[in-house]
């Protein structure tokens, strides 16, 4: 099965959300277009704990590897935020185990519930029926993400 959906978690890590790291958050807004002027006005500080995660203790993190979830913004190499205590419904990005392997898909259900898919965000991948021979667990809804990138 590696390799059919070719997005799945390559690192997983726990959350230790006991220390608190607040940082400046300015009130002004950066411009990615034309330049606008420097102000130096801090708003408030941020806590990321605080603003990334609800549920610290069934919050974890997973590192993705893959493309078929790029129309939904991820990519690889992006590090997800996850909270497996959220039920998931239509439409939420989730972790899924299915036989073995995790992947990272939109969780879509009919409204009668008798069918259930996992959804890519690339065409380039088919959606997944969810059947009962399969082994499938929802491991988590994603909750938010990083996009890392570094100047090379």
């Amino acid at each position: 099965m590696a390799g059919t959906h070719e997005m799945h978690v390559t690192e997983a890590w726990g959350c230790r959300p006991a220390a608190r790291l607040e940082l400046p958050l300015y009130q002004v807004r950066i411009s990615a277009g034309f330049p606008s002027p420097a102000d130096d006005n801090i708003d408030r500080h941020l806590d990321l704990n605080e603003f990334l995660i609800a549920h610290p203790a069934s919050t974890y993190f997973v590192r993705v590897e893959g493309d078929s979830m790029i129309e939904a913004g991820i990519q690889s190499g992006d590090i997800l935020i996850v909270d497996w205590s959220v039920e998931p419904r239509s439409g939420d990005i989730v972790i899924a185990m299915i036989n073995g392997e995790f992947v990272v898909k939109t969780y879509s259900c009919r409204p009668d519930g008798k069918k259930r898919f996992l959804l890519a965000g690339n065409p380039r991948y088919p959606h997944i029926e969810l059947t009962d021979a399969m082994d499938v667990e929802i491991r988590g809804v994603v909750t938010s993400g990083l996009h890392i990138f570094r100047k090379t």
